[in-house]
């Protein structure tokens, strides 16, 4: 893919996350970094061919070889970005707070086990397989473990990229049936929880005078008076209910009392 449209989505005037630059030296490492933008996701990436192969995954990696996680390729990310963690401030693409979940380094497998076993493979061979969308590789992390595979899957809904693979764990001895990713929230580099860095006005080299934190008011005038008039409409229908509820209560009293002077009894 290149650093282009890496590039194209973004103001470097206006965010901390490194200028997209090739890496002249080829390395083997792997990173994730959770990232709470729209939505909470977890951002896979492997450097190879001098940038971040990069992908998107919603769930997270998992050590349980029964668990298929999702994962959306995304644009290359320059190795730089390796160890971000910090704020990416409103109006920018991807704002939100970034957390590096986790480290370590990847080696890429033989497409085919020998002997049953999957051996090291060549950084040609995993380029080849990453065309063929069935790359198999191992990790050595802080938390992941193993072997894994990212195979290419084709889309049954309409109006798809073609960016859809899966991320599966092999089954080895570094598989954990039932993990659970939610146990490790802290940051392998600087062991911030993702509420500390999103406080954090130093976590990046970002300056502000406003907090880079979610916008809780609305963007447009005509949203204000949409949610002005919708909660005027709620106070209102809260109002009808009570003074409904109110006669109901009057009525059912007055028909109460007429029966019961219905059943007293003539005085002779």
């Amino acid at each position: 893919m290149g650093l282009e449209e890496y590039r194209r989505k973004r103001r470097f005037e206006a965010t901390p996350e490194p200028p997209p630059k090739i890496a002249n030296n080829g390395g083997n490492r792997f990173v994730v970094q959770m990232h709470r933008a729209t939505r909470l996701h977890y951002d896979f990436r492997l450097e190879m061919d001098g940038v971040l192969k990069s992908w998107a995954v919603p769930k997270g990696p998992s050590l349980d070889p029964a668990d298929k996680r999702l994962a959306m390729q995304v644009e290359d990310h320059p190795v730089s970005y390796f160890d971000f963690e910090g704020i990416i401030p409103e109006g920018n693409y991807g704002a939100g707070t970034v957390m590096v979940w986790e480290v370590g380094t990847w080696q890429p497998l033989s497409p085919v086990p020998v002997d049953g076993k999957y051996v090291p493979a060549t950084g040609e061979q995993a380029q080849e397989m990453l065309g063929k969308g069935d790359l198999k590789f191992r990790l050595q992390g802080k938390r992941l473990k193993g072997d894994f595979a990212l195979v290419h899957i084709k889309s049954r809904r309409g109006g798809s990229k073609g960016n859809e693979w899966l991320l599966i764990k092999k089954k080895d001895e570094f598989a954990v049936p039932g993990f659970a990713i939610e146990q490790f929230d802290t940051s392998v580099l600087t062991h911030r929880t993702m509420t500390q860095i999103g406080g954090d006005q130093k976590s990046a080299a970002w300056e502000s005078s406003r907090p880079a934190s979610t916008r809780t008011k609305p963007k447009a005038a005509w949203l204000a008076d949409t949610l002005a008039r919708v909660e005027k409409g709620k106070k209102k229908t809260s109002a009808g209910r009570a003074a409904s509820e109110k006669a109901k209560t009057n009525k059912t009293g007055g028909e109460s009392r007429a029966a019961a002077k219905k059943k007293l009894p003539r005085a002779s």
